[in-house]
């Protein structure tokens, strides 16, 4: 039997890991699939419910340092957690299920004592939520046009600007913000972060805007917003190194998504096209139908290859910056390709929600542009390339 596993990578144990999820994701997740909302979300009784299961299942706050009462799992092993959970669209990113835990991220575990009693550790607790604000109306894949400013006062900062698409922006209790501390410096040690309270005076949420995925990312608005420099997190200048390394720790989990949400399309698909008849004959005996199995078969072996050097390599304590580039050029596109020749091997049904297939496709579309669109990254990447050669 085929495994999509490339067994060198893992070890026994994280293989038996993989085991584990994959047998709680068919017996928990897929089930409940039909019960999702427009918005992706389940009806809060049933999250309630999965979240105590998953507790019990020991598949609980994975990401978070035994310090701070999690597991702390290392990167590739969170890489296996995530693609297995990425088969369910129960299970996806996209939106913030916190079935496994509360999303806690780099930034928040880098926090000073006191930040941590304020913030870090009510997030754990499921008491607080936040979101992360960097992406403004003419600064999203360029950082460097950032207009939000964070200027100095007697007691802290005084921060005016505008923040679009923030993502779980209109449940959150606090939000990072990313703003510019010195213009002259730009990203090269010019932008802060700060975390901000959502009731904060001057703070406003504004437009909310309905995306195909059919979450609800905000425009916030800082008019005069006071902080303290308490709420500096870091060193000042060092907001866009933790906003690197939170989206790079991001582009690992949406190429681990990606295999597990295309996998489990092509399962579904070569399932079908076995059994679909066409001028008596199934749609699989057809040589472009084989073709395009082995091609997706291909594209989301190569992305996992992709994900767990990455994964392993920041494990190791090793620069990964340009393999998270990858995965981004590479295989969230072949990802997206994959289920993209899915819905069309399954034809008209491809198109309804009798398939879990439409709701892959409009949640792995997305990614070709959060978390870095894959243009500016080809780019960034290219400029690697040619520094390295020339």
């Amino acid at each position: 039997m085929l495994d999509l596993i490339p067994y060198q990578s893992l070890s026994e144990e994280l293989l038996q890991f993989r085991d584990s999820i994959r047998r709680f994701v068919e017996r928990e997740l897929i089930p409940h699939e039909s019960a999702l909302g427009p918005n992706g979300l389940l009806p809060p009784e049933q999250a309630a419910a999965l979240r105590e299961r998953a507790r019990n299942a020991g598949f609980w706050l994975l990401d978070v340092p035994e310090e701070f009462g999690g597991q702390g799992l290392p990167l590739l092993a969170l890489a296996v957690f995530w693609e297995e959970v990425g088969r369910s669209t129960v299970g996806s990113w996209v939106r913030d299920h916190g079935l496994f835990g509360p999303m806690v991220g780099p930034i928040l575990l880098g926090l000073n004592e006191r930040q941590r009693d304020d913030y870090l550790y009510p997030v754990i607790e499921g008491r607080k939520r936040f979101c992360f604000a960097q992406t403004e109306p003419d600064a999203g894949s360029d950082p460097s046009a950032m207009r939000t400013r964070a200027v100095r006062t007697a007691t802290g900062y005084r921060i005016n600007g505008v923040k679009r698409f923030i993502t779980r922006a209109a449940a959150a209790d606090f939000a990072l913000v990313m703003a510019v501390t010195d213009p002259e410096k730009g990203v090269r040690g010019g932008v802060s972060c700060f975390v901000v309270d959502m009731n904060a005076p001057g703070v406003t949420l504004a437009t909310s805007e309905r995306t195909l995925m059919g979450d609800s990312p905000c425009e916030m608005t800082f008019e005069d917003v006071e902080v303290t420099h308490e709420n500096l997190v870091g060193e000042e200048g060092g907001g866009f190194s933790l906003a690197q390394g939170y989206i790079n720790h991001g582009r690992v989990r949406q190429g681990a998504h990606v295999c597990g949400a295309a996998e489990r399309c092509l399962g579904l698909t070569a399932s079908y096209v076995s059994q679909r008849k066409t001028f008596g004959e199934p749609i699989a005996s057809r040589q472009g139908v084989q073709w395009m199995i082995a091609d997706a078969f291909t594209d989301i072996y190569a992305t996992r290859l992709l994900v767990y050097d990455a994964a392993g390599k920041t494990d190791d304590g090793r620069e990964a910056r340009m393999e998270t580039f990858m995965i981004k050029t590479f295989g969230v596109e072949a990802g997206f390709r994959v289920v993209d020749t899915c819905m069309q091997l399954h034809g008209g049904t491809g198109l309804t929600e009798d398939t879990p297939i439409e709701r892959f496709w409009r949640d792995l579309r997305s990614y070709r542009i959060t978390e870095g669109p894959t243009e500016v990254l080809r780019t960034t990447l290219a400029r690697q390339i040619l520094k390295h050669y020339t």
